[in-house]
């Protein structure tokens, strides 16, 4: 039988580290386009077939590939990083101040509805306070990342919801700010005073970049605008990642480091900014989504499943309720609140960090599963959720009118009112 053609060509990669690198690499890249391809046909978030991918191709998954996960862990953080800063850009510090004065009733919603649940199903399964703490996080946090990659998706970013669910994100990434520092010294065996001096150095840091970017946000927009794109592309990806880096070492998210530069780019450079890093974003945060889905093993899935979907169904719940509660209170109409309440549905980055730091600590052995399974369940459910809401509400508002008495107005405020 003659060789096959393309055996000199495989043989040739198998002998070449870098050359097998860039193989897998431009394998998952081309994968990617393939699914994102499928998604924009669908008129769907790829998200959620980034996941699926990155669970089939990791360890104990159906094809498991040796990816470079190095430079992939690398791409990943970039990725998040990226996402939030361009969600930044899309508000002035005046506007974030603003929202965050008339908001903070929905943030205080926010943590009883979803911090609550996931604290009590931990300690109903005999878990210890710190554990069951750490599950509240995992439960509470929205994913950011994952909220401004459905509205870039879904093209929702001007809609009138989307200030109040704004809103509630970054008071979420704030709370982070206060609740890791804590969380990490009652896993070491901190004391009190430990834990309240990471707490302060992380408020003072927040408050800090809040103020800079609220006095100072036009000096850097100057500082950075140039005609050149590479001098501003450069610039701005410069800044973002120093930014974050200085976040991390003070124990403050880098996600809030990279939202903050994007509130002080003011007008006329975001806009350039915009152009250049959008496809650069997309590119990094595909990369992110799969990594997730990578660091699953699918086989220690099955046994807490039923466990993560039961959590899942009940603080996919309270999110619905707090979107559709912080919409409300800015007069948005139906759709728009449960539009709000969808985008709040999926957790991710900052849920996995949370695990992570569980795990890490030697908790419960289901802690890592079960915290696995629930990001997955929530990441997919999120996106598919806010994909079909449109149609669902409208449907059922249909619905509700054919069943009105004839004497009746056949429609409500909330149905004909804008959304």
């Amino acid at each position: 039988m003659a060789p096959s053609p393309v055996a000199p060509l495989l043989a040739a990669v198998a002998e070449s580290g870098m050359a097998a690198t860039l193989f897998e690499l431009g394998g998952v890249l081309g994968g990617l386009a393939l699914l994102a391809r499928l998604a924009a046909r669908l008129r769907f978030s790829p998200i959620p077939l980034y996941l699926v991918a990155g669970l089939a191709f990791g360890r104990g998954g159906l094809v498991p590939l040796g990816l470079a996960e190095s430079f992939i862990e690398t791409g990943s953080t970039i990725g998040v990083l990226l996402l939030l800063f361009m969600l930044g850009l899309e508000y002035t510090g005046e506007e974030l101040s603003a929202n965050l004065k008339a908001g903070w009733r929905a943030g205080a919603v926010d943590a009883g509805l979803n911090l609550v649940p996931g604290i009590a199903a931990g300690l109903l399964l005999g878990w210890g306070p710190v554990a069951a703490l750490v599950l509240g996080g995992i439960t509470y946090i929205s994913s950011s990342g994952l909220a401004a990659k459905v509205l870039s998706d879904l093209e929702w970013l001007g809609n009138r919801e989307t200030p109040a669910v704004l809103s509630v994100l970054v008071l979420e990434d704030l709370a982070m700010a206060a609740y890791l520092p804590i969380v990490a010294a009652l896993l070491v065996g901190g004391s009190a005073l430990q834990g309240a001096l990471s707490l302060l150095v992380a408020v003072v840091a927040v408050s800090a970049a809040l103020l800079l970017s609220l006095r100072f946000g036009g000096a850097v927009s100057r500082a950075v605008a140039n005609r050149s794109d590479e001098v501003v592309l450069l610039s701005v990806l410069a800044l973002v990642l120093l930014v974050a880096a200085g976040a991390e070492r003070l124990q403050v998210s880098a996600a809030i480091g990279a939202f903050l530069v994007g509130i002080a780019l003011g007008e006329p450079v975001s806009e350039q900014v915009r152009s250049l890093l959008g496809p650069l974003r997309d590119l990094f945060a595909a990369i992110f989504f799969v990594f997730f889905g990578l660091q699953i093993d699918p086989t220690s899935i099955p046994p807490v499943f039923a466990l993560a979907l039961a959590l899942a169904v009940l603080t996919s719940a309270t999110k619905l309720a707090t979107g559709w509660w912080a919409a409300k209170r800015i007069g948005v109409a139906t759709r728009g609140r449960v539009r709000a309440g969808t985008l709040l549905v999926a957790r991710g980055e900052f849920s996995i960090v949370i695990a992570g730091l569980g795990v890490s600590a030697g908790l419960e052995p289901q802690l890592g599963p079960l915290a696995a399974a629930y990001v997955l369940v929530t990441a997919i459910a999120g996106p598919v959720l806010a994909r079909f809401s449109d149609p669902v509400v409208g449907a059922l508002q249909a619905w509700w009118a054919r069943r009105k008495p004839s004497g009746q107005p056949r429609t409500t405020a909330s149905a004909v009112a804008p959304p």
